[in-house]
């Protein structure tokens, strides 16, 4: 069945193009076929990173946000991944509710999750609650606990917003902590994380030895987290 992967956070700097383009490549080195887009109209991660999979999308434009959905429809086996930029959600939404996105991918089979990227602030907390208060119960969603902007979320639990997302269905994954130097150093060079783990040239990838086998260890870290939700 395909799957539309909605990444949002709605908040910018918390790791949504992280999480797209480590999905994107989960994808690849797992062999399932998937379409990606790409909501930053300045610096997108998915077509900078992942060109040959990625088309823009403009969440302004109700006609480009229809391709999404075109896009599941075309493969019914095929993953649409779906990087959203900051300040995106209030155009997702209303075209969410305005063109019945529910009833008809429930009608083609098609799957529907939204990622929400959090950083251990406040913002991302109240950005959660508004997210459950309009979709709650109707649009599945995955908390992404991102330690590369925060490791302590003590502040998603006391605000009772986590045990109201799991009582909702939501699903909650970890994304472990990298060395922020291990990643400018890859983002400087455009170094993919295929690259980083297999290129043995420093030259081109920024990475010594011990800093790919990190980053070997950070993204199976981050796969384990994948297949225990499963997408």
């Amino acid at each position: 069945m395909s799957h539309i992967h909605l990444i949002g956070g709605e908040k910018g700097g918390v790791g949504k193009s992280l999480v797209s383009r480590i999905l994107a490549q989960y994808f690849i080195d797992k062999g399932l076929p998937f379409a990606a887009f790409d909501s930053d109209k300045s610096h997108g991660s998915l077509i900078r990173f992942y060109g040959q999979f990625s088309q823009p999308v403009d969440t302004g434009e109700l006609e480009s946000l229809d391709r999404i959905v075109e896009s599941a429809a075309e493969d019914t086996n095929r993953r649409v991944l779906v990087d959203l930029a900051a300040q995106t959600q209030e155009g997702l939404a209303k075209w969410i509710d305005d063109s019945g996105v529910f009833d008809v991918t429930q009608e083609l089979g098609i799957g529907l999750s939204y990622w929400h990227v959090m950083d251990a602030g406040r913002d991302s907390v109240d950005l959660l609650t508004s997210l459950l208060d309009r979709f709650a119960g109707r649009l599945p969603l995955v908390i992404v606990l991102n330690e590369l902007r925060g490791d302590k979320f003590e502040l998603l639990t006391t605000s009772g917003q986590r045990e109201r997302a799991l009582s909702a269905g939501a699903k909650i994954v970890s994304l472990r902590k990298l060395p922020d130097v291990t990643m400018q150093k890859m983002d400087a060079l455009s170094t993919s994380f295929w690259a980083a783990v297999h290129h043995p040239d420093r030259a081109s990838t920024g990475l010594g030895v011990l800093e790919r086998q990190r980053v070997k260890v950070w993204l199976a870290r981050a796969y384990e987290e994948i297949d225990r939700i499963g997408v």
